[in-house]
């Protein structure tokens, strides 16, 4: 094979499968009812097709207990909710996915029966159904950006950069390997496919590419609302802030209007299923189903969104920046698209973290971003060609790639489905806990109260000392716990006792360098839940007024009947305090969690 870019595209489709067969629950657990991928988000996409077509019930959605029940596609409802003015059920997401998904969706319910599956939507062919959709939109995505980039960028560019966006972002979590009932993956294709469309349209003007094209933006629209940014790429296509060329498309256009209009009506009618489904549920033509959730405009979470180690873009992406920087190459090496390209990305970028929910539930690395990687592989591809024109530089970033490559793989390791799992804490990274746990497998269940404490000293530490300890023998708040990990009681926290005493100790700031908190800890069970843990408060404080504060879950690092000494280290604040106040907080787990031999001691780096 003497392509190299043909030899990347069947590579990165033999790894797609491979991936999406190893990490995909085994044969013998497929009768056991569950749901490994219309699950969470992607269980609230997808439930308009069980609703519509099996139960006959898009308002009042009657089968959703028994759906839970069965399957627990989530802890509680959140797909949907109940609209006060007409008392019926609306869904939470949009349609789009659902009509994508709906002929794989009709072959599922044609096997379910004769292969003795339970027909409700939920059972194991309609989970394969979806994984395998999602697994045929992957493959070809791939293709379809080779063939946007081959003949404009060459065969090496365009083979390093499918193999860069499938191993070195966080793609992979995200298609049909991972998360497949998501809507990434599916927008990517889409987006793959109007990059080939749009440059072909302008070639080749015609009807039938026109209404493709508003097809494409209008399906996009109904998958997720503000894809209808993509619409800005045919729009700016081959557009500068010059007079000539945009005096020569409005004469296009004058030309052509109804080449404009085509698109503009085909968009519109497939946009309308959500609106006449909207109007069927509520009897309102227009409902906005996120609620409580929405835009800060004014306050985007730029900063937050792109570079924090709790779920950062390029922080589990850092290859990508390679995309950013190649816009520069591409306006010289591809004029027409430098324009639309980057005022898509910079406005996507900016929409993607003006939302409220800038974390998007956690996840790996701004998940939010995955469909713009159809459109950064064209400014990715222009700076590798810049690079492989210069050997030296092509060498220095190969090194470069290589370890980006690496971590990506690592990353998506540790957040798929069915993984090594464990090491990723969605939407709850710290710096400390990546760099403790980066291309580890395993890590020592200390490391897990990284993700609350975000500082560790590892070096010999000088002048320690014990600034409080406590033993929970005396009477206090809580529940004398027996049998005692130490002495005779050990403190246990229930609804009935949801705090223990407050013990508020005298230090300043210049008496030491670091604190170090420790509690001895059982539990009868492993707690899952973070938002249940009980939580070990420390503060630093200035009379009443917190300065600092730091709460650790030590149940993140808890496996049922087995105690542990436990510890987590802080910095004081740099503002002075004259006080430091210890307390532990109840919140709900049932798991009989004893603690015992709390103590803070205090040393010098």
């Amino acid at each position: 094979m003497n392509s190299p870019s043909r030899l990347a595209g069947w590579c990165c489709t033999v790894l797609l499968l491979a991936w999406s067969w190893w990490y995909y629950p085994p044969i013998e657990t497929w009768r056991t009812p569950s749901s490994p991928v219309i699950n969470w988000d992607a269980s609230g996409y997808y439930l308009y097709l069980p609703a519509a077509l099996i139960h006959h019930d898009l308002r009042e959605l009657n089968f959703r207990e028994q759906m839970f029940k069965e399957y627990a596609p989530t802890p509680t409802l959140y797909q949907a909710y109940r609209d006060s003015s007409s008392g019926n059920f609306v869904m939470k997401y949009p349609v789009g996915l659902a009509l994508q998904e709906l002929p794989f969706f009709l072959v599922a319910h044609q096997l379910a029966a004769p292969l003795s599956f339970p027909a409700d939507g939920f059972s194991a062919p309609y989970q394969l159904a979806v994984k395998l959709g999602s697994l045929l939109v992957c493959v070809l995505s791939f293709w379809l950006m080779r063939g946007a980039l081959l003949p404009r960028f060459g065969e090496w560019p365009t083979a390093l950069a499918l193999l860069i966006l499938l191993l070195g972002t966080n793609y992979l979590t995200y298609s049909a390997a991972g998360h497949a009932g998501m809507v990434h993956c599916w927008l990517l294709f889409w987006y793959a496919a109007l990059l080939l469309l749009t440059p072909a349209f302008y070639a080749h003007p015609n009807l039938a590419r026109a209404i493709g094209i508003g097809a494409i933006v209008g399906l996009m629209t109904l998958t997720r609302p503000t894809e209808i940014l993509a619409g800005l790429i045919p729009v700016l296509w081959g557009l500068a802030p010059n007079r000539a060329v945009l005096r020569d498309r409005l004469a296009f256009w004058q030309r052509h209007w109804l080449l404009l209009l085509g698109p503009l009506m085909a968009g519109a009618v497939i946009v309308s299923v959500q609106l006449f489904y909207w109007h069927y549920a509520t009897g309102r033509w227009v409902v906005y189903s996120y609620q409580e959730q929405g835009f800060d405009w004014l306050k985007p979470h730029l900063f937050d969104g792109i570079f924090s180690f709790r779920t950062g873009w390029l922080m589990y992406s850092p290859l990508l920046l390679t995309a950013l920087v190649g816009f520069g190459p591409l306006r010289r090496q591809q004029p027409t698209a430098f324009w639309a390209l980057l005022v898509y990305t910079v406005l996507f970028t900016y929409v993607t973290f003006a939302w409220s929910e800038w974390a998007y539930g956690g996840g790996l690395g701004a998940r939010a971003m995955i469909q713009s990687y159809a459109v950064l592989a064209w400014p990715l591809a222009a700076a590798l060609r810049w690079l492989l024109a210069r050997p030296r530089w092509a060498a220095a970033y190969g090194v470069v790639a290589v370890v980006g490559c690496t971590y990506g793989y690592w990353l998506n390791q540790m957040a798929v489905p069915g993984g090594h799992g464990g090491l990723l804490a969605a939407g709850e990274m710290t710096r400390a806990y990546l760099w403790r746990t980066v291309f580890r497998y395993e890590v020592p269940p200390e490391t897990y109260l990284l993700l609350d404490s975000n500082a560790e000293f590892t070096g010999t530490a000088r002048n320690s000392r014990t600034l409080w300890q406590q033993d929970f023998e005396q009477p206090g708040p809580g529940v004398c716990g027996t049998p005692a990990l130490q002495g005779n009681c050990s403190l246990k926290l229930d609804t009935e006792h949801p705090r223990s005493a407050e013990w508020v100790i005298s230090a300043k700031r210049g008496e030491f360098e670091w604190i170090r908190a420790y509690a001895q800890a059982r539990a009868d069970q492993k707690e899952w839940d973070v938002n249940r843990m009980t939580q070990y408060v420390v503060r630093f404080r200035r009379g009443d007024e917190i300065l600092k504060t730091r709460t650790v879950h030590l149940q993140r690092s808890l496996e049922g009947g087995w105690p542990r000494e436990l510890h987590f280290d802080m910095r004081p604040p740099k503002a002075d305090f004259d006080n430091i106040l210890i307390t532990f907080l109840y919140y709900g787990t049932t798991t009989n969690l004893l603690l015992d031999n709390a103590r803070l001691e205090s040393f010098d780096e």
